[in-house]
């Protein structure tokens, strides 16, 4: 098959990186990609929400499967295009994709159809936020409505935090669009975890379970970001507690979305909070995550083509159940100085040759671009560092170990990536 895979990030390139061990796959094109992605597939210097640009060079070039990554052009319908000029695409569609693209949405149909999350009021206006906020006693969360890459969840600790908050969404409109109707929830307090699911908009695959670390810096401090590294399997998630979420959440979202008169085909993404011994949904993603797909997709033996192709096609029950490597996987993110407001660029990343043959490190590029054979920083998340290892404490080690091993001026990580898990094994 000639594939296409849609975006830019390090969730891009492990998706590529697998996808070019399937014997089914002839060629891979990848848009835009990056300096990493240019190793492995062709790059088309496409945006990933170009959905015009993106179908009419699928056409041109006969592509036979599209997977889209990023969420942007899933908001823009880029799977209906697609599909209505005859090309199968993984995703969902506009309408299913709201799940991720209006948390006011996925709030209603989870209170709807009894699916466990956080109490919350919705609001349009600055004046009744306040208001609200006035009342109401530290922590408590706020969210802007839509789209923010991440950077759309407020942690409120200080009532005159939420006053700044609620100006930066309605007055300042710093998250535009996105920031004019915002929820104001209960702040629940747990441990979280990533669980996805392949869906056929009937039936649901799970894959292993993950645990991002979303802040910026060590102890869960500082800004929120995309992401600052993920590992899986998670080891405090028993069976029981893996099939609860499966059921009570994961099957009944897809079942109340098709009551709603919505097939959802794709990755469906669950941000679980395990409170008091049960799970809670934080939030719904209609695509795989970012960086936890590298962490899982290093961990899987099976063949993804197909899995994809099936929950395209509508039809997963013959699919065979996803076999996975013994072990544990962990990523570890480099990012630019600056980053997450403004991100230095262009700054030579030495030290990737010494890793190449290295058979249990993957790194995975996402901010970066090659010029004339050699790799530069070219956004906030440059570099993920991925490492397997037979129990989690050496998995830690390798990636870790392997991150000495690079270097750009100002470069950022975390060192804390997958304590958690250390801690509940103690």
């Amino acid at each position: 098959m000639r594939v296409l895979v849609v975006g830019g990030g390090g969730r891009e390139h492990s998706i590529v990186w697998k996808l070019l061990q399937s014997k089914n796959v002839s060629k891979i094109f990848c848009a835009p990609g990056n300096g990493g992605i240019s190793d492995l597939a062709e790059c088309v210097p496409i945006e990933a929400d170009d959905v015009f640009r993106i179908v009419e060079f699928s056409k041109k070039e006969k592509i036979d499967f599209v997977c889209i990554g990023p969420e942007n052009p899933l908001a823009n319908g880029i799977v209906d295009e697609l599909s209505k000029n005859g090309i199968l695409a993984f995703g969902p569609s506009e309408k299913a994709a709201k799940i991720e693209t209006s948390k006011v949405f996925a709030k209603k149909i989870m209170t709807k159809y009894k699916i466990r999350t956080a109490q919350y009021e919705v609001f349009e206006n600055f004046e009744e936020a306040l208001n609200y906020v006035n009342g109401k006693e530290p922590p408590f969360v706020i969210k802007a409505d839509g789209l923010c890459g991440g950077k759309g969840s407020y942690v409120i600790r200080k009532r005159e935090d939420a006053y700044s908050v609620l100006e930066d969404l309605f007055v300042k409109k710093v998250h535009g669009k996105a920031g004019e109707r915002v929820i104001i929830e209960e702040y629940l307090h747990g441990q979280e975890v990533s669980y996805l699911v392949f869906s056929d908009g009937k039936s649901i695959l799970p894959l292993i379970t993950s645990q991002d670390h979303k802040t910026l810096f060590e102890n869960d401090t500082g800004p929120n970001t995309g992401g600052m590294g993920a590992y899986a399997p998670v080891p405090f998630v028993s069976d029981e507690m893996e099939g609860l979420v499966k059921e009570s959440i994961m099957s009944r979202a897809i079942e109340a979305l098709r009551k709603e008169g919505v097939e959802y085909r794709g990755i469906l993404y669950g941000g679980i909070i395990l409170v008091g011994g049960l799970p809670y949904v934080l939030e719904f993603n209609a695509r795989f995550g970012d960086p936890e797909t590298q962490a899982i997709l290093v961990q899987m033996d099976s063949d993804l083509l197909p899995i994809m192709v099936s929950c395209a096609e509508g039809n997963i029950k013959g699919v065979t159940p996803i076999q996975w490597k013994k072990g544990f996987a962990v990523c570890v993110v480099i990012a630019s100085r600056g980053y997450p407001e403004r991100p230095e660029k262009g700054k030579l990343i030495e030290g990737l040759e010494n890793l190449k043959d290295e058979s249990d490190i993957v790194v995975f590029h996402a901010g970066t671009k090659k010029v004339d054979g050699k790799y530069y920083t070219a956004g906030g998340r440059v570099l993920n560092v991925v490492a397997r290892g037979e129990d989690i404490n050496e998995a830690i080690e390798k990636a870790y170990s392997a991150i000495e091993m690079i270097r750009f001026e100002g470069m950022h990580f975390r060192r804390d990536i997958g304590r958690k898990a250390q801690m509940a094994k103690m």
